[in-house]
């Protein structure tokens, strides 16, 4: 699966900075995955066609619906890994969510399976947060809520909101980085014995002052 180059034709489409990249996922190989990219950008606002515009809304992000073949976590991990660390970001969050329909569980957590995979029932004077394609989510959601699922996170330098760290030796002048990312992907828990949500995070920037 090449995450980076779905993200960068979304780069060329939508020529806006991007706050923040996700990739959610259930554990069970070979089912679609959720791609999103959480935009930095407003819209005007207009009562009518040649109006004034009234007010701005914050562009929803684009969730994306990637049907590739995988057979593990592990593929997209390094997937992920390579895709941040070519987008200059600082470092990959990865969270391994534990199955929210289980006895105990917060209610809130649906909630937060929901809005993971792209979906999501409040609506911003009358907007969703999300403009997507994917129309397997109710399946996901429904499978997460008995598997758990994965959800990995960055935020790009290039192409991205966030300032290049002065001190980040890693990166280039245009705040990306050469192919091949040194890092490899970490085994995650099995599903079966996951009690409760589980984070790691890849450090993928090195700073100046650490080196010394």
């Amino acid at each position: 699966m090449d995450v980076l180059e779905l993200i960068e034709g979304q780069l060329i489409a939508n020529r806006l900075p991007i706050v923040a990249v996700t990739l959610t996922a259930v554990p069970l190989a070979n089912t679609p995955v959720i791609l999103a990219l959480h935009w930095h950008g407003f819209v005007e606002v207009q009562l009518a066609e040649c109006s004034q515009p009234v007010a701005f809304q914050s562009v929803p992000s684009s969730v994306l619906q990637v049907n590739s073949h995988w057979d593990r976590c592990h593929d997209l991990d390094n997937a992920l890994l390579e895709a941040a660390w070519e987008l200059g970001a600082w470092n990959l969050e990865r969270a391994q969510v534990a199955p929210f329909m289980r006895p105990g569980a917060d209610c809130a957590e649906a909630t937060f399976a929901q809005h993971a995979f792209g979906k999501s029932t409040v609506f911003v004077e009358e907007q969703s947060p999300f403009v997507a394609d994917a129309p397997d989510v109710d399946e996901l959601i429904d499978m997460a809520g008995r598997t758990g699922y994965v959800q990995w996170l960055f935020r790009p330098v290039r192409g991205g909101l966030w300032q290049a760290p002065l001190d980040d030796v890693t990166l280039e002048a245009g705040g990306y980085r050469n192919p091949v990312c040194p890092l490899v992907g970490k085994p995650l828990v099995e599903a079966h014995r996951l009690t409760k949500s589980r984070r790691e995070v890849y450090s993928l920037g090195r700073s100046v002052s650490v080196l010394h």
